[in-house]
C-alpha cells in the first residue's frame, strides 16, 4: 500500500516529490491519450488506488498529508489532462497549470483539503486536476491558436 501511495518511492525524493508524481501522471495521460475508454479507466484506476493507499499510508506515517504520499498528484494530474486534445504544448500547460493549483490551492481546494483521512490528501487534487482541465477547455475555445493541440 505505501508503495503505491508513494509511487514506487517518488515521494521520498528530497527535490518536489509532488512534481515528480505529477510528471508520471502526465506520461500516464499521455500513453493512454490515444482512447476515450483508456483515459476513463486509466482516471479511474488512479482515482482508486489514491483513495485506497492515501489514508491509511499517511495514518501509519503519523502525518495528516505526508509528502510522500503522491500518489493523489498522479490521479490529479490525469484528470487535467482527460479527453484533450493530445499536444506537446496543451499537455506543457496543463502540467504547468496544475501545479500551480496544487501549490496555491486556491478556494475551494484548501477547503476540501481538510477533510478526513484519504479524502482530504486525494479530493483537493482532483478539483485541482478538474479545474485545469476546464481552464484548458476555455482557452481552447477562446484562443485555438494559442494553446493549438498541434504542439509546441
Amino acid at each position: 500500500m505505501r508503495t503505491i501511495a508513494t509511487v514506487g518511492g517518488i515521494g521520498y525524493s528530497p527535490i518536489a516529490p509532488g512534481t515528480l508524481a505529477s510528471l508520471v501522471g502526465l506520461g500516464v495521460a499521455w500513453i493512454l491519450s490515444a482512447h476515450p475508454a483508456q483515459q476513463v479507466v486509466g482516471c479511474g484506476v488512479a482515482i482508486g488506488l489514491a483513495l485506497w493507499s492515501a489514508g491509511p499510508t499517511a495514518q501509519a506515517m503519523g502525518k495528516r498529508d505526508p509528502s510522500a504520499v503522491v500518489i493523489d498528484e498522479v490521479a490529479g494530474m490525469m484528470v487535467a489532462l482527460v479527453f484533450l486534445p493530445v499536444g506537446s504544448r496543451i499537455y506543457l500547460e496543463g502540467f504547468l497549470l496544475f501545479r500551480l493549483l496544487d501549490i496555491l490551492k486556491p478556494f475551494p481546494l484548501r477547503h476540501v483539503e481538510r477533510l478526513p483521512g484519504g479524502w482530504g490528501i486525494v479530493l483537493d487534487d482532483l478539483l485541482a486536476g478538474l479545474a485545469t482541465n476546464l481552464i484548458l477547455r476555455i482557452l481552447l475555445g477562446y484562443f485555438p491558436n494559442w494553446i493549438s493541440p498541434s504542439g509546441l
